[in-house]
């Protein structure tokens, strides 16, 4: 386990029997993603706003200070949360995220989520100051298609890329992409991905991504899933299946591909880890949810956050009904007594 500051003592064995947060549905949580900003740079056509409380974007005097997330991390991995995730918005457009990342306590994994637009400068800062990968936004190799899905003016692609080049080079690795499919616009761009990560020789990642069925008027991009499920298994000389959500790893001719579905689903759901936090200070007990939130903000103590820690991890229900009774179950009055 290793120690984002130099200052601070990794934990020792014996402090590590911590008590496990624990949802109504007996799903463990052991990780926070955490949206540091609402603001972005770019105005992405399938954007679903991850770091606005309801979709709206508030004022900058509403985000979290630094301490306030180093706060949270902390009273977090008292109850074994071991790895932290930030996203925005565009977390890079926080000047203070090396200051963020010095308020942690040591964890397994610190990663973060960006279109890559900022990040060449912002590599090996960040890298010293305790990030340990990061995942990029990435749809297409193509300039017009990039600046057409994600509303860009002319020469971003190319500091995406640089960016993947910095992040590469500082050790943010393995360097994930981030490629959403959208049918008739780069569902045909798949191989092309492939041999672009491929270049970087195992440090990089491809993750195709199916397209969240939110707004309607998308509805057109979906691809067919269970048609490159099957392709990419009929191509891959060997499959592995991840921890998190079972999700499968296929790899092909070298390259470490992986297709992430919507999480709007049983699987999802049922393995379902993270507890969500906004930019805003709110404790999100799923990402598709709006009217349960439980403010951090109101905390005055590190006690208080434990308690509205606690109360937000209470309130956690898979937004799939289906669900209930795959792999989870709600605790009967029968199991909380034998507990007591």
């Amino acid at each position: 386990m290793k120690d984002n500051n130099s200052g601070k003592t990794p934990l020792l064995p014996e402090e590590k029997k911590e008590k496990i947060l624990v949802d109504p549905y007996g799903r463990k949580v052991t990780g926070l993603r955490i949206s540091i900003t609402e603001r972005c740079n770019l105005s992405c056509m399938y954007c679903h706003n991850e770091g606005a409380d309801c979709c709206t974007c508030g004022p900058l005097g509403h985000e979290m200070s630094p301490e306030l997330i180093g706060g949270i991390v902390r009273e977090a991995a008292k109850f074994g949360v071991r790895k932290v995730k930030f996203s925005g918005g565009e977390p890079l457009f926080r000047k203070d995220f090396e200051e963020i990342l010095a308020c942690l306590p040591p964890l397994q994994e610190i990663s973060a989520t960006t279109n890559g637009i900022l990040l060449e400068k912002r590599a090996k800062t960040l890298k010293a100051a305790g990030l340990d990968r990061i995942n990029v936004s990435l749809d297409t190799l193509v300039p017009e298609k990039y600046e057409a899905i994600t509303r860009a003016p002319k020469g971003s692609l190319e500091k995406v890329i640089k960016g993947i080049d910095s992040a590469v080079e500082a050790g943010l690795t393995p360097v994930k992409l981030n490629m959403v499919l959208l049918k008739g616009i780069n569902d045909n761009e798949i191989d092309a991905m492939m041999d672009f990560v491929r270049s970087y020789k195992g440090k990089v990642i491809l993750q195709l991504i199916e397209l969240m069925d939110i707004d309607p008027q998308l509805s057109k991009y979906t691809i067919d899933s269970k048609a490159l499920e099957k392709s990419l298994d009929e191509r891959a000389s060997e499959v592995r299946v991840r921890h998190l959500h079972h999700r499968k790893k296929y790899i092909i001719d070298g390259v470490e591909v992986e297709f992430v579905r919507p999480m709007d689903n049983s699987e999802f759901c049922a393995h379902c880890s993270r507890l969500r936090v906004t930019a805003d200070g709110k404790f999100k007990p799923c990402l598709l949810v709006h009217d349960n939130l439980v403010d951090a903000r109101e905390a005055k103590s590190s006690e208080e956050i434990e308690k509205l820690l606690r109360l937000a991890v209470s309130r956690r229900k898979p937004y799939c009904t289906s669900t209930i009774g795959i792999e989870i179950r709600t605790k009967t009055k029968e199991d909380i007594k034998k507990k007591t």
